[in-house]
């Protein structure tokens, strides 16, 4: 039996939209722009905004329509390149060591030990080498703004050309470009020679309507008064003075606790007892309960 043949790169915006709504990602016009010409061109794609506006999602959501695998680098601080691209095994390269000189093959010593075989792949490598049916999998280099900025410069080859060098085993080149989507929640500045190398989009909070959408397809349970609420609730409460401006994400977490908790309407005791789900900071939290909530309320009635 013949496996499925994976879905095509689509040919225009309206074709990338529809790709993604069918993963259960709506996209504005610009965002879905920015994805088209990323899978068109081919160019790695550098999403940044605030946490929480669907930055990731773009990238898990594009490798299960297209039928691609996905390859997660989740940055953190002090990453270095055994985190991110590779590493040697040195402790099967020490034994592998001792074996060949006491079975006198110590002459072809280094040929052996600087081999495939005691290469560690981690993410940006096996981004190279991965491919299924000729076709390259999804890479999301997630939150790069946590890593150091030194890592900015190792990443510069491999968005430049795909590929990576070993200074001990040479340079590893990707016979099929993988899809490259890089985001930020612009926690630093990343190096400007990173964004030139991709196509940018600022991820922003969605409108009204937007987000309406978003929260009735991800929390289908909730009734339509209860959705209009939350999302009214939300984008007015995102004007406030807050540590943290609660995302989409939070908007849909919010529902599905609502509807938990059998809600139909949004009331003062309801939202004070779930916005936990919405804020997360306590000083966030102390600026809305009490007399804001029901300000907040007050302009729904």
């Amino acid at each position: 039996m013949k496996p499925p043949t994976p879905p095509t790169l689509p040919s225009d915006i309206a074709g990338t939209e529809a790709l993604l709504a069918r993963g259960g990602y709506l996209p504005s016009r610009p965002l879905a722009t920015a994805v088209f010409l990323s899978l068109a061109m081919p160019k790695p794609l550098f999403l940044e905004g605030e946490a929480g506006v669907g930055k990731t999602e773009v990238a898990k959501t594009l490798a299960a329509a297209l039928g691609r695998e996905l390859i997660r680098l989740q940055c953190w601080e002090g990453m270095d390149i055994s985190s991110a691209a590779y590493e040697w095994d040195y402790s099967r390269q020490l034994l592998e060591a001792q074996l060949m000189r006491a079975e006198g093959g110590a002459n072809n010593l280094r040929g052996r030990i600087w081999g495939e075989d005691f290469l560690l792949k981690r993410p940006l490598l096996r981004a190279l080498e991965s491919s299924g049916v000729g076709e390259g999998p999804v890479l999301l280099i997630d939150e790069l703004d946590r890593a150091d900025e030194p890592f900015d410069a190792f990443l510069l080859e491999f968005l430049a050309d795909f590929q990576l060098t070993i200074p001990e085993h040479g340079t590893v080149r990707a016979d099929v470009p993988p899809l490259v989507v890089l985001t930020s929640n612009r926690t630093r500045e990343v190096h400007d020679a990173i964004k030139r190398r991709c196509l940018y989009h600022w991820v922003d909070y969605p409108d009204s309507g937007r987000e309406l959408e978003i929260v009735r397809l991800k929390a289908p349970e909730a009734g339509e008064a209860l959705t209009r609420q939350i999302v009214n609730f939300v984008q007015r409460l995102r004007s406030a003075d807050l540590f943290k401006t609660p995302g989409v994400s939070e908007s849909v977490d919010w529902a599905n606790a609502l509807v938990r908790l059998n809600c139909e309407r949004l009331d003062a005791e309801a939202v004070e007892m779930t916005l936990g789900a919405l804020l997360k900071y306590q000083d966030d939290l102390e600026k809305v309960r009490g007399d804001k909530v029901r300000e907040l309320l007050t302009e729904d009635q």
